[in-house]
């Protein structure tokens, strides 16, 4: 280093120190390159996240440490005190930067290699699902921590910066108050996303009732929560509803689920030859997840009894098409087979007070 500097000591001071600062940075290009190259040789073609990680590293890793390189030159270019101490607090800076970046990176190649062996795309996603929504709520909150993090300590390389934020600190109480009380609906749904990580009330692809309307969860961001609706509309909910209103999710632990079928019949209607058709239709659906078939007389008024019929599927959208199928061939099998047992109103006639009646005309 000393002889690179007695070579360069006949250039003017600034000059000299660029060359040397930019010597160091070629030279820690080389290195970078080499120590790459060397560490793709060692690590097994098997390890895929660290392979991975290298390729999607390399530029902030490479700019990494061009600055570790300039810092380490810094102390022998000629600069003065006051450039050499700029030049110092940029290069600390920009490598604080570039270590969150490296770490933002690291957390988005982590993610991607555990969701791969999760697919939604299937009949039985649950755990899938579970996985899914915990590591994208998870993944944007250590994303936030990570830029604040690291915004912060890169602010701190300087000392203007760093005595301001130390005065507006001691003397800015009005104004800490009134940031406070803007960033109120921000820090509830920050803490309600990860309040839903941990419970999961909801997950991707669950089938919900919000605000009396069905669908299914399809987006959960780090404010609000994206329902499909069954029409395709899309409902958006803050995040902090799911943790403060009740809801309906239907796919909290299984996605099968029991539909029912209200029937309002007469009561002279056969319930046993009602329950055999029943049967009969859900054993020839292929909706039918052949696990609960059943109907009863739950309700008796004064003209009507109320039959309901219970069947169960796989999931919400096949049940709901299952309820269907079995109303429409239960009320065209009792209009074909039994008229007696639709609802009937009937009026009583008293013939003696019919013939009394007719003889005062």
């Amino acid at each position: 280093m000393n002889d690179i500097i007695r070579l360069l000591s006949w250039l003017p001071d600034w000059l000299a120190g660029a060359i040397l600062l930019l010597m160091a940075a070629l030279m820690a290009v080389l290195v970078h390159w080499l120590f790459i190259r060397a560490l793709r040789t060692v690590i097994p073609r098997e390890r895929v996240f660290f392979q991975n990680l290298l390729l999607e590293t390399k530029v902030p890793t490479r700019w990494a440490v061009i600055n570790f390189a300039i810092g380490a030159a810094l102390p022998f270019a000629p600069f003065t005190a006051q450039v050499s101490s700029t030049i110092g607090n940029l290069v600390t800076a920009s490598f604080i930067g570039l270590i969150g970046w490296i770490a933002l990176k690291a957390l988005d190649l982590a993610v991607i290699v555990h969701l791969r062996q999760y697919r939604i795309d299937v009949e039985d996603n649950l755990l899938a699902r579970k996985h899914i929504t915990q590591t994208r709520i998870l993944r944007r909150a250590a994303a936030l921590v990570i830029i604040v993090v690291t915004i912060a300590a890169g602010l701190m390389t300087f000392e203007s910066v760093r005595q301001y934020g130390v005065s507006l600190l001691a003397a800015g109480g009005a104004a800490g108050i009134i940031v406070g009380l803007a960033a109120q609906p921000v820090l509830s749904n920050l803490f309600a996303g990860l309040q839903l990580a941990l419970t999961q009330p909801i997950r991707i692809d669950d089938a919900v009732i919000v605000e009396g309307e069905w669908g299914t969860i399809e987006e959960i961001t780090a404010t609000y929560v994206v329902i499909k609706v069954w029409d395709w509309r899309r409902l958006v909910v803050p995040l902090r509803y799911f943790i403060e209103q009740p809801f309906q999710n239907w796919t909290r632990e299984t996605a099968s689920l029991i539909g029912v079928v209200m029937l309002y019949l007469d009561y002279r209607a056969p319930i046993d030859q009602i329950r055999a058709k029943l049967e009969e239709v859900a054993g020839a659906s292929k909706l039918w997840d052949r696990r609960v078939v059943n109907l009863q007389v739950v309700e008796a008024f004064e003209t009507t009894i109320q039959v309901r019929a219970l069947v169960s599927a796989k999931n919400a959208p096949t049940a709901f098409d299952l309820r269907c199928e079995v109303r429409e061939k239960l009320i065209s099998y009792i209009q074909s087979e039994m008229p007696q047992a639709l609802p009937h109103v009937r009026n009583e006639v008293s013939i003696s007070g019919a013939k009394s009646a007719a003889s005062k005309l």
